[in-house]
């Protein structure tokens, strides 16, 4: 792909996401979150690509596959005020529709189109398909640790601020109750990716984060999680007793079994 596709395509995200606003201070505060994520999420999958070697007419296939992934967040969020998909719409079936709608990709290379809109249909998704279109794969698989990446930013710097503003878009409207699920605690001693469905309180959503290292496809990615300490972050507001602290260690244990 040239470059000139990859601005063309930049252009039209802006312009698009930039019409949204709202005399809600609630809505716009998430509609920026939103924006910003996707920015990061971007800077994230280049890195991953410089890791992997991808060369300069690849780059940008993976940097628009980022772009894209949660084009359908917005008009989501217009509708029902939340970024559940399990109470509102599929976000990346949204998004292929407004893609499709837009005829975003029309101008690119039909096989370069085709792993994009593959990845942005994947990328939040429990697993990935089986596929014989293994670069689609690879962009999906990127495409899944930039996003974890940047979320987990998001999270922790929200759970961690002083004098943090509520936000039910980032809690999902989850009770702030004591405690944990036992069942979901006991999943991520399986190595177990915990479902949304399972979340009964704010902790149940804090393990579910912690739960996303296993689901990292790269080195880099864990690399850079321990570098921007995330999981320490996540840590940090969680109980403080014995079961989190074994937990934690099987965690780490893991990333570093698979570093070395």
């Amino acid at each position: 792909m040239v470059r000139k596709d990859f601005f063309k395509i930049q252009t039209w995200f802006f312009e698009y996401v930039n019409g949204f606003t709202s005399d809600d201070q609630f809505i716009r505060q998430n509609y920026t979150l939103k924006k910003e994520h996707t920015l990061r999420v971007c800077d994230n999958i280049l890195t991953i690509a410089g890791e992997l070697s991808f060369t300069s007419d690849e780059l940008p296939v993976a940097e628009i596959c980022a772009l894209l992934h949660d084009i359908g967040r917005f008009e989501q969020f217009q509708q029902y005020r939340t970024f559940m998909d399990a109470k509102s719409v599929n976000h990346a079936e949204l998004g292929l529709e407004i893609i499709s709608r837009y005829r975003v990709l029309d101008d690119i290379d039909p096989v370069e189109k085709a792993q994009i809109r593959n990845a942005v249909a994947w990328h939040n998704r429990a697993a990935l398909p089986d596929s014989q279109d293994a670069r689609s794969i690879v962009l999906a698989k990127m495409l899944r640790d930039a996003d974890k990446l940047d979320i987990w930013k998001v999270v922790t710097d929200y759970f961690n601020a002083k004098n943090k503003i509520k936000n039910e878009a980032i809690e999902f409207s989850l009770p702030d109750t004591p405690g944990f699920t036992p069942a979901i605690y006991a999943d991520l001693f399986k190595n177990g990716i915990v479902k949304t469905a399972h979340l009964q309180n704010l902790n149940d959503f804090k393990l579910l984060l912690v739960g996303w290292v296993f689901d990292l496809n790269y080195n880099i990615s864990l690399q850079l999680l321990k570098e921007r300490g995330y999981l320490d972050a996540i840590r940090s507001v969680l109980p403080q007793n014995e079961e989190i602290n074994r937990l934690f260690i099987h965690v780490n244990d893991y990333i570093n079994e698979r570093l070395n």
